[in-house]
């Protein structure tokens, strides 16, 4: 099964890169909105100023309390449980919509604002709660988003508020304090997750602790007012949540679909062996996929010149080996049929010379083959060609003053010439460049190495005294398997593949190699010069 076209046959719906974004944009979106509903500080302030305003209250109305308390005949005053005192009770608190509960000194229950004396005796009034409702249900879902969030914190929970059915002072423990003439405040909650503000201050006579009264309130303003803040916050949410999904599908589209077009376009090379299909082109896009799609681009059209030069090299291979492959078929041949001596021994010279050639050529071949891998696995360094054209000269003299040749070494100033580079390949580059000038220079003719720096970079040059180059030449001598060799050279002692090789490795080297003759002013051609640009390290 081919792996390669799964992305092809998978559904059209959101990609994976799309959904990602949208899952981390949303994820980072919802933590901020969880963060801000959970408005504890902001409910805790209110709750404060509740219970500030239950404390004046309470004070206040416990002080008017205090006063009607009527004195007993030939006694202190005390609170008794009377009509008056409940009705009173129950007018003083009717305005602020709190419950005020009246306990004697002993804690019995004097009076409840919400007990009402009537023809068939007592009744009690109870607020009811409002009817339900989306903001209902809302706050409902909001209490529990509270609770779990406080399991999670492990903050202390409020006090569960019960009561019962005769009550005294004791139950409540704000009313106890207040009793022993302290004003208390205590939150508890109901059953149903509805908080209860409480706040007892004691009632008295110049002094004397006649009493305690109770306000309770409800924290539905508290609710109300927080519900509102969290609606708010809400809707801030579902607009902030279209925005977020439509930038970061967007976003998200900006850079999956460039990829999903790259990669299609990549299979399409892939499976297109003509390497007719392009990499769409994405230059104008100055970011990361900009540049994937250029490296793309030029990849797919570095791969086509290196195919293409594969195919050439393949051609010319089989060229070059068809020739001394025919003379040798034919020298053979030949052999079969002549029986005398001296004609078989020139035609055995021939069969070993062509032999001879054929090992050049295979030799310069496998050489050509392994070059491009070698200098892209092989690690780079720094080299001194000052030091190594005195190597190579020392190396080369010898074979020189053989031929009547003087080798020359001219390296002006005493900075070292550093570039980055394989030492090998560059000391071959220099050997065949040498070898080359010795092949075409006169007996007693001069070949001079020069070396310098230009700027950020080292020109090299290789000079002689020879025929030079044939006009309109200049780049050709640079093909594999071009030989024009001087007269007199046996044919077929070169492959051709010299020069060529030479050229292959100075680009490696992110140099350049060109090749023009040397002339006197009035135009004589005084011999070749091969010019070899470096970049400094």
């Amino acid at each position: 099964m081919d792996m390669g076209n799964d992305w092809k046959r998978q559904p059209q719906t959101l990609s994976p890169i799309t959904r990602r974004i949208l899952a981390v944009n949303v994820l980072a979106l919802l933590i901020l909105v969880a963060g801000l509903l959970y408005v504890a500080d902001h409910r805790r302030g209110l709750i404060d100023a509740e219970l500030a305003a239950l404390r004046v209250q309470a004070e206040l109305i416990a002080a008017a309390v205090g006063e009607a308390a009527a004195p007993a005949e030939g006694g202190p005053a005390e609170l008794t449980q009377t009509r008056t005192a409940s009705q009173m009770v129950r007018r003083l608190v009717q305005p602020t919509g709190t419950r005020a509960r009246l306990f004697g000194v002993d804690g019995t229950l004097l009076a409840d604002s919400r007990l009402l004396v009537g023809p068939g005796g007592m009744i009690q009034v109870t607020e009811l709660p409002p009817p339900p409702g989306r903001r209902q249900y809302l706050s409902s879902m909001l209490g529990w988003f509270d609770r779990v969030l406080e399991k999670l914190s492990g903050r202390h929970t409020l006090p569960l508020y019960h009561e019962k059915p005769i009550e005294i002072a004791a139950d409540y423990e704000e009313a106890s304090a207040a009793l022993g003439g302290d004003l208390a405040a205590v939150v508890r909650i109901t059953a149903e997750g509805q908080m209860i503000l409480s706040v007892a201050a004691p009632v008295q006579r110049y002094k004397q602790v006649l009493g305690a009264l109770m306000l309770t309130k409800s924290s539905r303003e508290v609710d109300a007012a927080v519900l509102g803040v969290r609606l708010d916050i809400l809707r801030i949410f579902g607009v902030t949540l279209i925005l977020t999904v439509l930038l970061s599908i967007y976003l998200a589209g900006t850079i999956a679909r460039p990829i999903l077009r790259l990669a299609a376009a990549a299979e399409r090379v892939r499976r297109d062996r003509s390497l007719q299909h392009t990499i769409p082109d994405y230059a104008h896009r100055r970011d990361e996929i900009g540049v994937l799609a250029s490296a793309l681009r030029e990849m797919t059209e570095a791969l086509r010149q290196r195919m293409d030069a594969i195919e050439r090299f393949a051609g010319d291979v089989a060229h070059e080996l068809k020739s001394p492959i025919t003379s040798l078929n034919s020298a053979l041949e030949t052999v079969r049929r002549v029986n005398d001596p001296d004609q078989r021994t020139k035609l055995l010279a021939i069969i070993e010379h062509d032999i001879q050639r054929l090992d050049r050529l295979i030799n310069d071949i496998s050489d050509a083959s392994r070059l491009d891998a070698e200098l892209s696995r092989a690690q780079a360094g720094p080299v001194d060609l000052r030091a190594l054209f005195g190597a190579l000269i020392q190396v080369t003299e010898i074979t020189a003053t053989d031929r009547d040749l003087h080798l020359h070494l001219a390296l002006p100033g005493k900075g070292d010439l550093l570039v980055t580079g394989l030492e090998s390949r560059l000391v071959q580059v220099f050997r065949n460049l040498l070898t080359n000038a010795m092949s075409f220079s006169p007996s007693g003719g001069r070949i001079t190495l020069t070396g310098m720096r230009d700027g950020d970079r080292i020109v090299c040059e290789v000079l002689d005294d020879g025929p030079g180059i044939p006009v309109g030449r200049e780049e050709m001598i640079f093909r594999r398997f071009y030989s024009d060799r001087p007269r007199g050279e046996a044919f077929g002692a070169h492959s051709g593949l010299g020069l060529a090789i030479s050229k292959q490795i100075v680009e490696a080297h992110r140099g350049s190699i060109h090749a023009e003759n040397r002339r006197h002013p009035d135009g004589r051609v005084l011999g070749a010069r091969f010019v070899v640009i470096l970049p400094a390290a």
